[in-house]
């Protein structure tokens, strides 16, 4: 399968004029191959003589931003660049909303300086924790008004702060992103409030948002969210060895903090509780489909970090560290990272059903897909942040970290064959992360973590050979 130009938006049209900070993958012999392709997708990658990222002939790329930048509102763009989400804004602008996945233990590399040197820049009130010293958390949202056409920052500036470790999250369909705090740090000595919750951040909201809270949604170490578009339904991962795969069925679609129910995912043909991981033994085929059942879940905002086992003894099935997670036609797909008889990584699929969250459900139930599993580390390995790029392909950030290995950006056809699209040579563990499209379909930006990029891509994208 070749995707024509003339039915995926004439990538070349809309590509971005690159100056001094772009890089170009030329013509030549491509570095010694550390992956293997299922099939062909752009080709071979070339080596990318600034050292950053290598990618297939005709690619090129453009760090938009960098950690320890100054920003609009006077502070420094805080470190651990993780996940992202992409929105209109007109006039060929975009703004990207950027998770900083920053612990309590970070004291560098926050967006206000040394010794909090820059806090009186913001207003405190909007701050949504301080340590047991009376510094601000480091963690949260910047949001960054970008120009397609000159390649030029417009504004940038933190949007949340004082959470913690905000790992991936996921766009609303009325322009918001949805960030999620990857821990379960409880108020005590060391932090005045609970985390481990999800916060709605309006993409085209100037400074920082009033932190609220979406309780509903349950504590626990969140990783990602999406939302259908058809049913308001937002489903949750949760980043541990034996998570659940949640969803939350809202009272008010467009005010997430107006509570709702949430539920934890189980299989209709293992009541007692199915395991997904297929790590001691296969209980789900690759390319097989299984029978959903949703069940409700109490307690939400427990505490005792005790959300997941309460639902594993209710019935739910267990997934492998759920990480990545994307809403695209009609389906969404997410990652369990170390999942399969490899500890390498499985993504599922999972179709909804015509009456999700409805009565009748249980008659004509959602229908989840185990889509890939990984046998080759070479191939796909410890798959993480992903998004369903214009023409349907799935891409995805791994995030394996070793002293040597080399993380990859990689492409997933239709029928679950992989292919590489990029490779990091910047740093060892240095995962990708927050991949994401502008509304054209143009470029796809997508963050380095550490110390912490983001890249814009363009080329060929239409030209992908499946």
């Amino acid at each position: 399968m070749v995707v024509s130009r003339r039915t995926f938006l004439s990538a070349a049209a809309t590509s971005m004029a690159f100056g001094a900070f772009a890089a170009r993958a030329q013509d030549g012999a491509s570095q010694a191959e550390t992956y293997l392709n299922e099939v062909t997708g752009y080709g071979p990658l070339v080596r990318d003589p600034k050292g950053m990222i290598d990618l297939p002939a005709g690619f090129r790329y453009r760090v938009i931003a960098q950690v320890g930048e100054t920003m609009s509102d006077g502070l420094l763009l805080p470190g651990k660049f993780d996940g992202m989400g992409c929105f209109a804004a007109g006039d060929d602008k975009v703004l990207l909303v950027r998770n900083h996945e920053m612990s309590a233990s970070d004291v560098e590399k926050t967006a206000f300086g040394p010794r909090q040197s820059l806090i009186d820049r913001i207003d405190r009130s909007r701050v949504w924790d301080f340590n047991g010293d009376g510094a601000a958390f480091a963690g949260g949202t910047s949001t960054q008004l970008y120009n397609l056409k000159t390649g030029q920052t417009e504004r940038q500036h933190m949007s949340i702060a004082g959470t913690l470790v905000n790992c991936a999250g996921g766009v609303t369909p009325w322009g918001s992103w949805l960030t999620c705090e990857e821990t379960t740090l409880a108020a005590g000595a060391r932090a005045g409030k609970s985390h481990g919750y999800v916060f709605e951040v309006p993409s085209a909201h100037i400074g920082l948002v009033e932190p609220v809270a979406l309780t509903g949604m349950g504590r626990f170490k969140h990783e990602a969210a999406c939302v259908d578009p058809r049913t308001g339904v937002v489903y949750l991962t949760e980043d541990v060895a034996d998570s659940l795969f949640y969803r939350y069925l809202p009272n008010d679609r467009r005010n997430l903090a107006a509570g709702g129910r949430l539920q934890a995912l189980g299989l209709v043909d293992a009541p007692e509780g199915g395991d997904t991981r297929n790590q001691s033994e296969k209980s789900f085929a690759t390319g097989g489909w299984k029978d959903v059942r949703w069940i409700d879940l109490d307690g939400v905002d427990s505490p005792n970090d005790d959300l997941r086992r309460r639902g594993h003894k209710a019935g739910a099935a267990i997934v492998a560290r759920g990480e990545g997670l994307f809403f695209g036609n009609g389906e969404l797909y997410f990652t369990a990272t170390s999942g399969g008889p490899k500890g390498a990584g499985q993504i599922f699929r999972y179709v909804p059903s015509a009456v999700e969250g409805q009565p009748g459900e249980a008659d004509q139930p959602g229908k989840l897909q185990l889509f890939v599993e990984s046998q080759n580390t070479s191939v796909l390995d410890y798959a993480d942040n992903l998004v369903v790029a214009p023409w349907g392909h799935v891409i995805v950030c791994e995030d394996r970290y070793s002293d040597t290995l080399r993380n990859h950006l990689r492409g997933i056809t239709p029928e679950g064959k992989v292919y590489t699209l990029a490779r990091n040579v910047h740093a060892a563990n240095a995962e990708f992360a927050g991949a994401c499209f502008s509304p054209d379909g143009g470029t796809l930006f997508v963050n380095l973590q550490n110390p912490g990029f983001t890249l814009a891509i363009s080329g060929p994208w239409g030209e992908v050979k499946a």
